[in-house]
C-alpha cells in the first residue's frame, strides 16, 4: 500500500508496476471518478514506450498502442468499460482480440469482463485528499514485484 501520493508520485509509481509487466499481463484498475486511473495508464504507457498521447478511450471503449517489453515490440491495450452494463458471449469474442498473450492490457470499470479474466492485477486507487491517493495492488504483478525487487513508497 502506498498513500499520500500526490500526481508525479502516482506517475513514478505507475512507471515502476510497467517495468514488472510482461505480455499477456492484465491490469484492472479499480477506483472512483477522478481518482487517477487514466493518469496511470498513461504514465505506465509511457514507460512501456508508448510515444502517442494516451487518452481514455471511455467513448470508444478501447485504443492500441504500440510498446516495448524487454527491447520488443508489444501491443499495450486501454479499455474503459464504464458505459457497459454486461457482456454477451459476442461481446466476450472482441475483448479477446485485446486479451492477446503478446499485449499488456489496462483496463478501467472492468466489472463487467471480470469473470472472463483470468489472473489480473488489480490497482485499486482512491483519494486520500483532494490532491493525493492510496494505491493498493494485488495480483501476479504484484508478486513479481515483491520476488524482483523492493518497492518503495512513493
Amino acid at each position: 500500500m502506498w498513500e499520500g501520493l500526490n500526481p508525479a508520485a502516482l506517475e513514478a509509481l505507475a512507471a515502476q508496476i510497467a517495468g514488472a509487466l510482461r505480455p499477456g499481463d492484465v491490469v484492472v484498475l479499480a477506483g472512483e471518478v477522478g481518482a487517477g486511473k487514466t493518469t496511470f495508464v498513461r504514465a505506465a504507457a509511457a514507460a512501456l514506450g508508448v510515444r502517442e498521447r494516451v487518452t481514455s478511450p471511455t467513448y470508444q471503449l478501447a485504443r492500441g498502442y504500440e510498446g516495448t517489453v524487454n527491447g520488443h515490440r508489444i501491443a499495450v491495450n486501454h479499455l474503459d468499460l464504464y458505459r457497459l452494463e454486461g457482456l454477451e458471449d459476442r461481446d466476450v469474442l472482441e475483448l479477446d482480440d485485446y486479451l492477446d498473450p503478446r499485449a499488456v492490457t489496462f483496463i478501467e470499470w472492468a466489472e463487467p469482463a471480470l469473470g472472463h479474466l483470468t489472473q489480473p492485477t488489480v490497482v485499486r486507487i482512491q483519494h486520500e485528499t483532494p490532491a493525493s491517493r492510496r494505491v493498493s495492488i494485488e495480483g501476479p504483478v504484484a508478486a513479481r514485484l515483491g520476488a524482483e525487487r523492493p518497492v518503495q513508497s512513493c
